[in-house]
């Protein structure tokens, strides 16, 4: 089973898209969560740096600028979703990656704090 480490740059990304409002608070992930043709299209117009940032977490021992090295995606390239928040908590906690799961609750406690003022 691959390890996990926290991608600090992407956390910090979504705290500021939570204190810019740019979230959705109810949406169908399976639905929303971006697909490969989306993945594609935002790495050609933004690269790999600001691709990195929608993904929680890197996969350790995969190489950078690798679709592989970045893992537990929370938004739909555009803004944050919470059920995409709750998918990386979900899959973090199933597969006993603890600190995604942490950055993952510290976010959702974060924008249910934001989104109930």
């Amino acid at each position: 089973m691959a390890s996990y480490t926290v991608n600090k740059p992407a956390l910090a990304r979504a705290k500021r898209l939570i204190r810019a409002r740019q979230y959705v608070l109810e949406s169908n992930w399976g639905d929303v969560q971006p697909n490969a043709e989306s993945e594609n299209a935002y790495l050609a117009s933004h690269g790999w740096s600001e691709y990195a940032e929608w993904y929680l977490g890197l996969t350790e021992g995969a190489p950078d600028e690798t679709k592989a090295r970045y893992a537990f995606v929370y938004g739909d390239l555009r803004r944050l979703h919470r059920s995409g928040l709750i998918a990386c908590h979900y899959r973090a906690a199933e597969w006993r990656h603890k600190e995604i799961e942490l950055a993952a609750h510290e976010l959702l406690q974060l924008l249910d704090r934001s989104s109930s003022r």
